[in-house]
This record gives C-alpha cells, sequence and structure tokens, in this order.
C-alpha cells in the first residue's frame, strides 16, 4: 500500500473524516439539531429516537454510544444538545476527555430558538476551525477497522467475506485494530470462534456472551431458524443458520481474538482482533462499532446491501456478479472475478486494500456519494 494520510486527534487516534456533529441527547432534542446543521454548512446533525426515561445497562449502553460517537477519530468536533442540563453535561464531559472541541446546550429554560442561536454560534466557529485542519502521514497501525456482511448468499461465504478475511489478516499484520460480531449470526459456527480465544480465559467469557445473547432470544420463545436465515438469504442459496456462520466467520480472518467487548466497548489491550456482541442488523452494529472508535468499515455483500453510516465511511465489497451489474451504484469492490476464476484471492484482496487506501486518503464510498447516514442505537428493553 501507499502512503496514507488522515487527521490526528488531541488523543493521538487518527481519522480519516473530520466531521463536525451536531449530536442529540435525546429524542426531543432532534429538532434544534437539525436546525443548527441546516444554518450551519459543514455540520452533520445525528437524530435518533432514544435518551429518555432510559435506565440501568439500557442506559449505560446509551451513554457509552453517545459518547463514543462524538469521542470517534473521524470527528473533529461537537455540538451536543439536549433537553435538560446533566445528561447534556455528562455527554460533553466524556466527549472532552479526548481533548477535542465539544460544547453543550440545554433546551430547558431557554426555548429551542434561543439555544439553535447560541449553538449555531459554537457550530460556525468549530466549522471554521475545522476547515483548517490538515492531514497529515499515518499508518496502518493507527487504524482501527470493523467488519459485518449483510444481504448474504452463497457468493459472500464464497467471494467477498474470504476476500475481507485475507485483509483482516494483513491488517492485523501490520499492527491495525479489527472489530468483529454478530453474536447471533455465529451460531452453528460459535466453537470455531471460540478456538481462536487468545486465552482461555477469552474462550470462556465469548462463550458466556455468546449463550446469554442465544438464550435471550429464546426466551422469548424465538427459534432462530425462524428469522435465520431471512428470507434474502434463503433467496440467494443459504439453507440454514449454520451455513450462514461459516460464511460469516470467514470475513473474521484466522488470527487469534485478543478481546470480548461490550456493545460499544472501546478497547482496551492495544492494536489486534476483536469480539463485541453485537446485533446482527447492520445500522446498529455499525453504531456500536464507530462508538467504539472504527473509522473505516469492509462490507462483504451478496444480494446487495445498501447501508451507511454517517461518520464511519462503509466499503461495499461483492462476488455476485449479478449485483455487480443491477447494483452498481452501491458497490466499491468488484471480486466477481473469484466466482469465474479469473482472478485469485491475493488479487482480490489487493483489490480491497488498494479501495481502503483511497478510502483513507479521502475518496467518498458508495454509501457517502448516496447520501447513506444511518445512526441507529441499540436499545436492550423497554424504558421506563
Amino acid at each position: 500500500m501507499g502512503q496514507l494520510y488522515g487527521y490526528r486527534r488531541e488523543n493521538g487516534t487518527v481519522g480519516i473524516r473530520n466531521h463536525v456533529v451536531i449530536l442529540p441527547v435525546d429524542d426531543i432534542s432532534n429538532a434544534a439539531c437539525e436546525a443548527v446543521a441546516k444554518v450551519i454548512s459543514g455540520t452533520l446533525a445525528l437524530p435518533h429516537a432514544y435518551g429518555r426515561l432510559q435506565y440501568g445497562e439500557d442506559l449505560e449502553l446509551f451513554f457509552r454510544t453517545m459518547i463514543g460517537t462524538g469521542s470517534n477519530p473521524n470527528v473533529a468536533a461537537v455540538v451536543v444538545i439536549g433537553i435538560e442540563e446533566n445528561w447534556t453535561k455528562l455527554i460533553v464531559d466524556g466527549i472532552a476527555k479526548t481533548g477535542k472541541p465539544v460544547a453543550g446546550f440545554s433546551i430547558e429554560g431557554n426555548g429551542d430558538l434561543e439555544v439553535i442561536r447560541r449553538a449555531s454560534w459554537k457550530a460556525k466557529e468549530f466549522v471554521q476551525w475545522a476547515s483548517e485542519l490538515q492531514r497529515e502521514p499515518v499508518s496502518l497501525s493507527e487504524l482501527t477497522i470493523s467488519i459485518k456482511c449483510g444481504e448474504s448468499d452463497t457468493t459472500t461465504g464464497l467471494g467477498s467475506c474470504p476476500t475481507v478475511g485475507a485483509a483482516v489478516d494483513y491488517l492485523l499484520e501490520q499492527g491495525s485494530t479489527v472489530f468483529f460480531g454478530e453474536t447471533s449470526e455465529l451460531t452453528g459456527g460459535e466453537h470455531l470462534v471460540a478456538d481462536r480465544m487468545a486465552t482461555p480465559e477469552l474462550r470462556d467469557s465469548f462463550l458466556r456472551t455468546y449463550e446469554s445473547y442465544v438464550s435471550q432470544i429464546k426466551s422469548q420463545g424465538v427459534d432462530l431458524l425462524g428469522s435465520q436465515p431471512t428470507q434474502g438469504n434463503i433467496a440467494g442459496g443459504l439453507s440454514t443458520i449454520e451455513e450462514k456462520a461459516l460464511g460469516n466467520i470467514e470475513k473474521t480472518g484466522s488470527k487469534p481474538v485478543i478481546g470480548v467487548l461490550k456493545p460499544a466497548e472501546a478497547p482496551a489491550n492495544g492494536p489486534g482482533l476483536y469480539f463485541m456482541d453485537s446485533s446482527s442488523a447492520a445500522a446498529e452494529y455499525i453504531t456500536l462499532v464507530a462508538a467504539a472508535g472504527a473509522v473505516v468499515h469492509f462490507f462483504p455483500t451478496g444480494q446487495g446491501n445498501i447501508i451507511g453510516n454517517p461518520i464511519e465511511p462503509v466499503i461495499k465489497v461483492t462476488a455476485n456478479p449479478k449485483t455487480v451489474r443491477h447494483m452498481a451504484e452501491h458497490i466499491d469492490v468488484d471480486v466477481s472475478g473469484l466466482l469465474e476464476r479469473s482472478i485469485r484471492l491475493t488479487e482480490a484482496r489487493d483489490r480491497l486494500l488498494e479501495n481502503l487506501e483511497r478510502t483513507v486518503n479521502g475518496r467518498l464510498t458508495a454509501a457517502e456519494a448516496l447520501g447513506h447516514r444511518e445512526f441507529v442505537l441499540t436499545k436492550l428493553y423497554p424504558s421506563a
């Protein structure tokens, strides 16, 4: 790979985008955030549906996701808007620990219009400051990458997931950090992941995490075979969740797993391969890994998933020639030659790594160019 250029943040992390985010603490602050984003060009509002009357572990996950989103290295500065002062300040203080510029505004006692006025002035200041930041040389070892597949079919397990797996092995050898997850979609292959845990303690932690997730699904009287594989997966030739899992696991490569993370939890053990307990829903998963610090995502797809994320670029790779023809606007890397036997896996890997280099250096992904900004929070249980 050639020279990479990124934004080195105040805490030493490296981002590949330079967003100024307008972050609502709660659903009723969405309107004010979106109003600021309309007034100040170059800002990005992240509306969502939660943030009121959550409690316990669900509330902890909410704060971890909000603070992690604002702390992501792809974010240069943040304006936080919430209905009341305490939760707003909690999120501001969490983001401020990174050293990046952040300001908070509460609506109670002020009203939307006054908060929009104040927040817009601060957002303008942040945008002008961020616009002068310059990219500088960075290395692969400073990047955090996440992986997840979607709209899987037989070509995913045979082509695009092995391509990502080969790239993951290369990146780990260069010192990168990589996240994978999709807890329920490891079913039938969970023992293969368990065998790659770096220590017996991690193996036990992973298996407890997996069993807890699957048991929660079963406690609702749901058999995974009723929803997994999905109807789209079945149409694409996947007959069982076990078959889907084996293809899914291909994209994780072959290296040891050095950590088991909670949803949206940032790693503390340095570079390496991490499992994150997470939903298999694409928008939820990418929101969680972005909150944990991932700056770019590899997304193998069979029949063509169109997902994006507002702060983490999503690189789509497919080995399905039909998808390449009919959904070309969504595909970044075509490795359909694997199934046609016109290219080898090493060449497919190199195509993906070349696209990674270009994306890191500023090229927009297909999802970014098409305006896909899916930001979806994971909620564990009903609010009080």
